[in-house]
C-alpha cells in the first residue's frame, strides 16, 4: 500500500483512503475512521457513569445483558459484543470467547493450557480463559499478525 503524507500551512484538515479491494489493512484503517468514540456509558444502579476504553478490563455478555469490567466496577453497557467488537476494532480487544472481549492492555501473563486454551491473568488477577477456537488468532496477533478481526 502506497502512503502520502503532507503537511498543509492552512485550511481543514482531511483524511482520504483509496482502495480497490478491503484488505485487513484497509478493513483496520476504516475502523479506526468510523470509531464512534473512546468511551461508553455504562449503568450502575440507576446511575449513569463514562467509562473510558482504557479503563476497561473485559467486556462479557451474561443472560443477554452485557457488561464492562474495570478495576472499581463491573457496569451494564446497552450494546451487544458484536457492536462493541465493532465499536473497539483498531484498538487492543480482543473476542477470546463467545461471551468475553479482552482488554490485550490488562494482561499481565499468558500461561498455555491442555486442548490449545491459554489463561490470561489480568492486572486484576482475575482469570480470563482464552478458548481453543480464538486461541490461534490471539497468538497471531500477539506476534503482530493481520488478525484483527
Amino acid at each position: 500500500m502506497k502512503y502520502t503524507i503532507r503537511r498543509i500551512p492552512e485550511g481543514e484538515d482531511e483524511l482520504i483512503l483509496q482502495y480497490r479491494n478491503v484488505t485487513p489493512e484497509v478493513e483496520h484503517i476504516l475502523c479506526f475512521f468510523n470509531r464512534e468514540q473512546s468511551k461508553l456509558i455504562g449503568w450502575q444502579d440507576k446511575t449513569k457513569i463514562v467509562i473510558h476504553f482504557s479503563d476497561i478490563l473485559y467486556l462479557e455478555s451474561v443472560d443477554g445483558k452485557t457488561f464492562a469490567c474495570t478495576n472499581d466496577a463491573v457496569l451494564r453497557v446497552d450494546y451487544t459484543l458484536a457492536r462493541l467488537e465493532q465499536l473497539l476494532c483498531g484498538i487492543n480487544f480482543f473476542r477470546c470467547s463467545k461471551s468475553i472481549i479482552l482488554n490485550i492492555d490488562k494482561i499481565k501473563c499468558l500461561r498455555s493450557l491442555p486442548s490449545n486454551r491459554i489463561d490470561a491473568t489480568l492486572i486484576s488477577d482475575e482469570h480470563i480463559l482464552i478458548s481453543r477456537t480464538y486461541a490461534s488468532d490471539f497468538r497471531k496477533r500477539l506476534k503482530g499478525g493481520a488478525a484483527f478481526e
